[in-house]
């Protein structure tokens, strides 16, 4: 079993000492394991400050293009968990995740949360997505 940990170019550095993905080969095929994201810019700066939609869009966008890095897209996703900060904005969410997930559904947990690590963030999503053939 092989691990690689790795930042993809193309998305927002890292904001601590994490990494966003490591991919962990397994015979002949792999999972990745993406570390939780927000809404930032290429800069560090939230996108969308107070708006759900624009922040769950970003926020799919990023781990969109972790993904691509690895050959993997939403398709490849087996699990996700969501953290929100207000659950009464949960629709807004659901309209950016039912774009990435039209058919196939991962299995999910979504958890209300007081406050994330970025002031004003309100979203952080992290998959789990398993590519090849085992």
């Amino acid at each position: 079993m092989r691990k690689t940990f790795d930042n993809p170019a193309g998305v927002p550095a890292p904001a601590g000492p994490f990494s966003h993905v490591v991919r962990v080969d397994v015979g002949t095929g792999s999972l990745l394991y993406v570390a939780g994201q927000v809404a930032l810019d290429d800069e560090g700066n939230l996108v969308g400050p107070g708006d759900m939609r624009a922040q769950a869009e970003r926020v799919f966008e990023i781990i969109g293009g972790i993904l691509g890095a690895h050959g993997a897209g939403f398709a490849d996703v087996v699990k996700i968990n969501s953290f929100l900060t207000d659950f009464d904005l949960r629709s807004e969410f659901a309209e950016a995740y039912l774009k990435c997930f039209p058919e196939t559904k991962p299995a999910s947990t979504a958890v209300e949360v007081s406050k994330l690590f970025k002031p004003e963030a309100l979203l952080e999503v992290e998959v789990v997505a398993a590519v090849g053939t085992p």
